[in-house]
């Protein structure tokens, strides 16, 4: 069994910048992916970005160009840095660890963009 703790949620203005942190209670190494997702309110929950073992991301359309996902595999972490942040950025972020027959999702933490 893994934790997963997200942290470095809280309120921005428009334009402003958060980080985002997963850290894991175990190795990531396990995982093949580890991915962000976001739920707004009355919205499903969707991809914005995810980072393979190799290093290979991939993000949602909305944030591309302005959002980085990065994992340190020794601190067991993964990042997200949110920057130019709009007030549809506003979610609940959610860390999803994949495995091979395993998936792992954090708490969630919130993130508000708003003047």
């Amino acid at each position: 069994q893994v934790q997963l703790v997200e942290s470095g949620g809280g309120s921005v203005q428009p334009g402003g910048s958060l980080r985002l942190s997963c850290a894991a209670s175990g190795s990531i190494g396990r995982f093949y992916t580890m991915n962000w997702y976001r739920q707004a309110a009355g919205k499903q929950r969707e991809l914005v970005a995810s980072i393979t073992s190799g290093d290979v991301t991939k993000y949602g359309d909305s944030v591309k160009g302005r959002f980085t996902i990065s994992r340190n595999n020794a601190q067991n972490t993964v990042y997200l840095q949110m920057n130019s942040l709009k007030p549809e950025d506003t979610a609940v972020y959610y860390c999803l660890g994949v495995g091979f027959g395993e998936n792992y999702w954090g708490q969630g933490t919130q993130v508000t963009v708003s003047s």
